[in-house]
């Protein structure tokens, strides 16, 4: 039998205006599916012109200004609903969704939806749920007293994948995809046995648990920087933007 890490996945990737999923907004956006360890990806992508201004070091990271979105990105609206539906038919083909630090970009996508759209990413995922894989949580769990950044450009280095175009959407989703196979090829005796379904809310106590252990570095570092311990979504907040 093939194990899930061999077989059909889909990943997903936002950039932004900033870090902030209440206010900040996506700007791009992609979604790749792979039915098979080198086959040709599909790649859906959208180009957004969020409605506000976009901050010089948002367009430093990903390139984007405010002047191109402007004439080439689309409104919001029907963008989130496109990415929803395009989310929405992966879950109901059975194929894991790979997200690399889940909470941003899935959030930011629910936040989109509730202001443009009056909806919420859970209300596409009520009869199907959406199974998801996180890069990032994986990798510290399985491989939690390596040293050193864990951000999509060290996973790749460390995984022998190739990163090219690094903070492009597409980029950065078929690279996070391919992380997350080397990923249950370096640790088949751990990941061999569960499937998506059984990893999705392992996941979930995973997070908490490394969330936890940051907080508590932050707090002996004198910092008072809050880390949410929800996974893959955050919960809403009643002064959402």
């Amino acid at each position: 039998m093939t194990c899930w890490y061999e077989g059909p996945l889909a990943a997903f990737d936002t950039e932004t205006t900033g870090v902030d999923v209440e206010t900040d907004r996506i700007v791009s956006a992609a979604l790749v599916v792979q039915d098979a360890p080198g086959a040709r990806p599909r790649v859906s992508h959208w180009l957004v012109n969020p409605g506000v201004p976009v901050p010089a070091a948002a367009t430093a990271v990903h390139g984007l200004t405010e002047d191109h979105l402007a004439r080439n990105g689309r409104w919001p609206a029907p963008v989130m609903q496109e990415i929803a539906v395009g989310l929405a038919e992966q879950a109901a083909a059975g194929r894991p969704l790979v997200v690399m630090n889940a909470p941003f970009d899935l959030t930011l996508l629910d936040r989109e939806l509730r202001r443009h759209r009056a909806s919420s990413l859970g209300h596409w995922f009520e009869t199907v749920p959406l199974l998801v894989l996180d890069p990032r949580v994986l990798d510290k769990h399985l491989d939690r007293y390596r040293k050193g950044r864990r951000t999509l450009t060290d996973l790749c280095e460390h995984y022998g994948v190739t990163l090219e175009g690094a903070h492009e959407a597409s980029a950065d989703a078929l690279a996070s995809l391919e992380v997350i196979r080397a990923i249950g090829r370096r640790f088949p005796s751990r990941l061999a046995r569960l499937t998506p379904a059984e990893l999705h809310p392992l996941q979930a106590v995973w997070h908490a648990a490394q969330a936890r252990g940051l907080q508590a570095w932050f707090a002996r570092s004198g910092s008072e920087e809050a880390v949410d311990p929800a996974w893959p979504l955050r919960p809403d907040l009643p002064a959402a933007a």
